[in-house]
């Protein structure tokens, strides 16, 4: 196994569809830039394991997914020869991790999890709460310590979840001596990222309530999406004023408008704070914005779909992308294992200490 001196990234996504902007810009971006730095170790895969944890009756959205979210990270960049690329159910070694971490956690500490509560209130599980999707916190705790994950690209809702995993990590390590890492949360520097809102304005991005752009979505989806977000409800002519804040445009806007954005698309603004300011005062219309949102997304995602086109018509050199990185990623998870078994003590039959003890004290 190839060792390596440079801090662990860990990183993956649920694969219950296709990824949407509210990934591309609260986790994808960060991956692919801290990848391509060469600065880490670099670990994705595609948590198909805890998808299935709130899809078990329904297996077959979950298969159909893992395949789009592969070409989706592809698409935007990940790169095998920098990355390993896996996926969860083929690296066996992370569930025997989940059921040891799972001794170190209390039922009333994943129930208090804020990310779990709010997802388990989302679905509408109540009390009927799957024991798969409660221990959520535990199998991710798994994925990042079986690769020594000391950073994590991710959205800003996640963190309670890494913060439950560091319990678990301290935990162990106060017990079994230092041998988990505990990781961070890396998330984007720009605000209007961590949490990006749903084309209606209701909630944030996401694929259950279908409040989405996709980053698949082809050009005309994308425009149609757009023309249908939600702005404000009292700019109705031209020369009202209107409310730049809870405006989905807008937002979309703060998170992907680039510096050159005014120049190339809509040079009569100088920067978003002076198209902001002209729609607040009013004589700016929500068609005009609408466009221009349009096409700094286009620009955005023209690349990623040339790039994600080439993947759908190369299915098996993806689906071998993913076989080798799970290989590899089966042999590092392994090795935490070892480590974490011999912590314990339940490495019966490859402890010499042990044996030996037992050897002698049963000497006549």
């Amino acid at each position: 196994m190839k060792k390596t001196t440079k801090p662990v990234l860990v990183t993956g996504d649920r694969p219950t569809g296709k990824l949407h902007l509210g990934h591309l810009v609260g986790s994808l971006k960060n991956r692919v830039e801290m990848q391509n730095s060469g600065k880490y170790e670099c670990f994705a895969f595609i948590a198909d394991m805890q998808a299935l944890t709130d899809n078990a009756k329904n297996p077959k959205k979950i298969r159909e997914s893992v395949l789009e979210v592969a070409m989706d990270n592809l698409a935007v960049g990940m790169d095998p020869n920098k990355t390993t690329l896996f996926i969860q159910s083929q690296v066996p070694q992370l569930c025997e991790l989940t059921q040891i971490y799972l001794n170190l956690v209390t039922v009333s500490r994943l129930e208090r999890n804020p990310t779990v509560k709010s997802e388990i209130k989302e679905k509408g599980f109540e009390r009927n709460i799957p024991a798969g999707f409660l221990i959520y916190p535990v199998s991710q705790t798994a994925d990042t310590t079986a690769f020594g994950a000391k950073f994590i690209p991710t959205g800003e809702d996640q963190e309670p979840m890494h913060e439950q995993g560091r319990e678990i990590v301290r935990s162990f390590n106060s017990i079994y001596g230092d041998i988990l890492i505990e990781s961070e949360g890396v998330f984007s520097d720009n605000k209007a990222c961590l949490r990006l809102m749903g084309l209606d304005g209701k909630a944030k991005m996401s694929k259950s309530l279908g409040n989405c752009i996709y980053i698949s979505d082809d050009s005309a989806t994308v425009k149609a999406k757009i023309w249908e977000m939600y702005t404000d409800p009292t700019h109705i002519k031209v020369t009202d004023p209107g409310k730049v804040k809870g405006n989905v445009v807008f937002s979309y806007l703060d998170a992907f408008v680039k510096p050159d954005s005014f120049v190339r698309f809509l040079p009569e603004y100088k920067n978003l704070d002076e198209l902001k300011a002209h729609y607040t005062k009013g004589g700016l219309g929500d068609v005009k914005v609408k466009q221009f949102l349009y096409q700094v997304i286009e620009d955005e995602l023209t690349p990623i779909r040339e790039k994600r086109k080439y993947y759908e018509n190369h299915i098996e050199e993806v689906l071998e992308i993913y076989r080798k990185g799970s290989e590899h990623a089966r042999e590092v998870a392994q090795a935490t294992l070892d480590r974490v078994r011999d912590a314990i003590g339940i490495n019966y039959f490859n402890d010499k200490d042990f044996i030996d003890y037992y050897k002698n004290k049963f000497k006549k």
